[in-house]
C-alpha cells in the first residue's frame, strides 16, 4: 500500500481539475444576491436564528440612524461587565456561575450556585481506563483532532447516547463542560510524553478546585499556580463562552442539532469548526506575530520602527505575507470588542507578577498604532481595534500554557455557550436547517464513453 499521506502525481492532475471545475465567476454572487459567508456588504450576519442566550451590540439607533458604539456584549440580557465586576468584587470564581446563567437563563442564588457546582466537580471524571485506552493510544500532534475524537469515542460508554430529550441532553451538555478541560490536558501530556519525549504527568482532578484551577493543576507538573493566574484564566474562559450565536461553530452546533442527531456529534462537529484557523486559532497568529516583531525590531518602545512594521504587514513584506495584523478588528464590532477591554486591565496586572511589563508595554503600542496604520493604508467601512484574541494569546503565554493548548482552552470555554444553544436548538424544536444553493453550472449533453 502507498504511503498514506503521499499525494502522488496522478493526485495533483485531479486537483487542478477540481480547481478548474470549482471556480465560479465572482460577478455571480451580485447578480444572485448570494450573501456570501452569510454576511452582507457591510459585514453584518444574515438573520439566520433568534436567540435569548447573548447579544452583541456594536451600533445604536439614534433618530432612526445606525450609529457606532463602544462594544456591549450581553449574556442573558447582562452585561458581561456587570457580570465581571460581581464575581470580581466577591473575590470568586465566576466559571461556574456564568455557566448556569447560560445554561438556565437566570444567575443563582448561593445555594443553588453551590449545587450546580458541586454537580459540575462530580462530572470531572472519565469512565474506567478511559485514558489509558483513548488518550495514551496513538495521541495526535493537533489537540483538537484528539478532542474531537475523544468525545466521539465517549458516545460508546453513554447507554442513552441518543436520547434527544432535554433531562438528557442536558446531562451530557453538563458532563462535557466539566470533562473537557481534563480531555484537553490529558491530550497535551499524552503528545508531550510521545512526541516530545517529556516525562507523563497525569494528575487527578480534584472536586473542590474550580475548572480553570483544576486546568492548571492538571497542566503543570507540580500543580502549583498563584491565585491572579487562576483569576485571570477563569476570566478568560468566561469571556469565551458564548458570543451572540452566529459564529461559526455555534452556527454548526444549531445546523447539526436540527437534524436530531446526538450531543457528542454535534459537539464534535462545533470543535472540527473551531479549529480552523480563522475561527479558534487566530490567538495563535498574535502570538506568532509578536515574536517575530520582538525579533524583527530593536526598540520595542520607538514608535516609528513599530509603524514601519505594522505597514509592512499590511503590505505583505513580514511575518506570514498575509497581508493582515492578527487581532486587530473583528467581524461585528467597530470601535471596540469589550472583552479585549476587560481582559487588557488583568493582562496588565499578570504581567507585572511574571516581571514582563516591557512586552505588555509593546502590546499597548502595537494596539495604539495599528488602528492609525490600517486607516492610512486601507479603505474601511468601520473602525478597527484590538479584539480578545489580541490579549488572550499572550495571556495564555503568560500562564506557561503551550501553543498546542490555545484552541482547546478556547473549545472548553465554549463548550458552555455550545451546549446552551444545543438545548435552545431542540426545545424550539424547528425544522431542519437546510439553506439554498443556485446552481449556475450551464447545462450539458452527456458524451458516450467512446466518444470522449
Amino acid at each position: 500500500m502507498a504511503n498514506f499521506s503521499e499525494i502522488t502525481p496522478d493526485i495533483l492532475a485531479y486537483a487542478k481539475l477540481c480547481e478548474s471545475s470549482g471556480s465560479i465567476d465572482p460577478a455571480l454572487y451580485g447578480q444572485y444576491d448570494v450573501k456570501r459567508g452569510l454576511r452582507d456588504i457591510n459585514g453584518q450576519g444574515v438573520l439566520a436564528g433568534l436567540t435569548e442566550i447573548s447579544e452583541i451590540c456594536s451600533f445604536d439607533t439614534v433618530d432612526g440612524q445606525k450609529v457606532p458604539c463602544e462594544g456591549r456584549l450581553y449574556y442573558r440580557g447582562i452585561n458581561i461587565e456587570d457580570i465581571v465586576k460581581g464575581f470580581i468584587q466577591d473575590d470568586r470564581f465566576g466559571f461556574e456561575e456564568v455557566t448556569y446563567l447560560l445554561l438556565f437563563g437566570r444567575l443563582p442564588n448561593a445555594q443553588a450556585l453551590q449545587q450546580f457546582s458541586q454537580r459540575l466537580a462530580s462530572y470531572r471524571t472519565l469512565p474506567t481506563n478511559f485514558v489509558r485506552d483513548i488518550i495514551l493510544k496513538a495521541p495526535s500532534h493537533d489537540m483538537m483532532n484528539t478532542l474531537a475524537r475523544s468525545i466521539l469515542t465517549l458516545y460508546a460508554y453513554d447507554d442513552r447516547a441518543d436520547d434527544i430529550s432535554i433531562p438528557n441532553v442536558l446531562r451530557q451538555c453538563m458532563q462535557l463542560i466539566s470533562i473537557v478541560p481534563v480531555l484537553s490536558v490529558y491530550g497535551y501530556q499524552a503528545f508531550s510524553h510521545y512526541h516530545d519525549g517529556n516525562s507523563l504527568f497525569i494528575h487527578v482532578p480534584q472536586q473542590d478546585l474550580s475548572t480553570a484551577e483544576n486546568i492548571l493543576h492538571l497542566l503543570r507538573p507540580d500543580s502549583k499556580y498563584t491565585k491572579l493566574e487562576a483569576r485571570i484564566l477563569d476570566l478568560a474562559l468566561i469571556l469565551h463562552m458564548e458570543h451572540g450565536g452566529g459564529n461559526n461553530s455555534t452556527f454548526t452546533n444549531h445546523v447539526v442539532t436540527s437534524s436530531g442527531t446526538d450531543t457528542y456529534s454535534a459537539m464534535a462537529a462545533s470543535l472540527c469548526s473551531l479549529k480552523g484557523p480563522r475561527h479558534g486559532g487566530a490567538n495563535i497568529k498574535v502570538v506568532r506575530m509578536f515574536d517575530d516583531l520582538k525579533t524583527s525590531i530593536k526598540d520595542w518602545n520607538d514608535e516609528d520602527e513599530i509603524t514601519r512594521y505594522l505597514s509592512a504587514l499590511l503590505n505583505k513584506e513580514a511575518f506570514d505575507h498575509a497581508g493582515l495584523i492578527y487581532g486587530m478588528g473583528h467581524a461585528v464590532y467597530s470601535l471596540s470588542d469589550p472583552r479585549a477591554n476587560i481582559l487588557k486591565a488583568f493582562v496588565e496586572m499578570l504581567s507585572k507578577e511574571k516581571g514582563r511589563e516591557e512586552e505588555y508595554r509593546l502590546y499597548s503600542n502595537v494596539a495604539r498604532l495599528a488602528p492609525q496604520v490600517i486607516a492610512k493604508e486601507r479603505r474601511i467601512y468601520k473602525g478597527v481595534s484590538p479584539n480578545v484574541d489580541f490579549y488572550s494569546g499572550f495571556v495564555y503565554s503568560m500562564l506557561d500554557l503551550p501553543t498546542e493548548l490555545f484552541t482547546p482552552i478556547f473549545a472548553v470555554a465554549r463548550m458552555v455557550g455550545w451546549s446552551a444553544h444545543r438545548i435552545e436548538e431542540l426545545v424550539n424544536n424547528g425544522k431542519i436547517i437546510r439553506p439554498a444553493y443556485r446552481a449556475v453550472q450551464e447545462r450539458q449533453k452527456y458524451t458516450p464513453l467512446r466518444k470522449r
